[in-house]
């Protein structure tokens, strides 16, 4: 008995390693196989020449890039913008924030790989470098073939251009979070915003975002997928329990309450249970529980990431059986 015990063990340790083994192999086979992929990216610094033209470069320019001088505007706006003294500073300001982008677009090819990876139909765009005002909303366009990145959005939380902006806003106009935002805009292109707009179904719409980001970004950080510094993630980390029971206790996840977007999805200071912890807590908790729940549902199902992002959110909850880490 006991010799028969040892040798059932022994072979369940045997079984692990194979399954493991395998899993690394499958693992490092999909890493090799984008790696493979070839992509040419090249990102065109349209802030760079811009900040260095004349009025009588325009044409110049509006002739590169047609797409970024809409009609309706007369030539006599764009120079009084190259003219303009606090335009002047803004792209100094970025001109030597962003001296060169090698490292951003390494980044961006390996994204975009991983990307096309999953989703062979996306094809590469060109990306273009410019400054937006600081339009923090519209930190990274995606249109048809074209990428638009606002540099100036980038500049560090500290940044003396930021003094004016509610401070969780400007701690995300960060560098790390580049490639977060590019990755946002790509996964809202292919995950539907759900009819239903219960609590729950809003919570998996970001997770199934969150969890493409984990497929597409395998370097980086949680914090650099959802925006959390890293207090932010070990405090949401150790409350997964209380938050969950939180939301069950109150009966949060099929209520329609259009409330439940402000205080726990949208970007905020933090999230508001309306009790003592609020002020330790980051804004967009529900963001995170719906990303725990997606993660443990693919752990437990063997699903592309294409039949993922189309499966309603009651199927991904009931199939999760999701259990907050204590």
């Amino acid at each position: 008995m006991h010799h028969n015990c040892k040798e059932k063990i022994s072979r369940l340790f045997v079984l692990i390693a194979i399954i493991s083994v395998f899993g690394c192999k499958q693992t490092d086979r999909i890493a090799d196989e984008i790696a493979a992929i070839e992509i040419d990216l090249k990102i065109s610094r349209f802030d760079r020449e811009f900040a260095e033209a004349g009025p009588e470069d325009l044409p110049e320019l509006k002739n590169k890039y047609p797409f970024l001088f809409p009609v309706q505007y007369p030539d006599s706006l764009w120079i009084k913008k190259m003219q303009d003294s606090l335009q002047i500073e803004l792209m100094a300001e970025v001109g030597q924030a962003f001296n060169e982008l090698d490292a951003i677009e390494n980044d961006l090819e390996d994204l975009l790989k991983h990307i096309v990876y999953y989703f062979p139909e996306i094809s590469v765009p060109q990306v273009i470098a410019l400054t937006s005002e600081v339009d923090y909303n519209n930190r990274v366009i995606l249109a048809d073939s074209l990428l638009l990145i606002g540099l100036d959005n980038y500049l560090g939380a500290d940044h003396r251009f930021y003094s004016g902006i509610d401070r969780y806003i400007a701690e995300d106009l960060d560098q790390k979070f580049l490639l977060s935002d590019v990755a946002s805009v790509y996964a809202n292109q292919l995950v539907k915003y759900p009819d239903n707009r219960n609590f729950l179904a809003r919570m998996i719409f970001y997770g199934k975002i969150l969890f493409l980001k984990d497929k597409w970004m395998p370097e980086a950080s949680d914090g650099e997928k959802i925006h959390f510094t890293e207090d932010q993630m070990l405090w949401t980390e150790a409350n997964e329990e209380e938050i969950w029971r939180y939301f069950i206790e109150n009966e949060l996840l099929y209520s329609t309450d259009q409330e439940l977007g402000p205080r726990f999805l949208d970007p905020a200071p933090f999230s508001k249970f309306r009790l003592e912890f609020d002020g330790e807590s980051p804004g967009r908790l529900g963001r995170y529980m719906g990303w725990r729940i997606v993660r443990v549902f693919m752990e437990n199902n063997d699903l592309s990431l294409r039949e993922m992002i189309i499966l309603p959110a009651e199927e991904i909850f009931k199939n999760s059986r999701y259990k907050p880490n204590k």
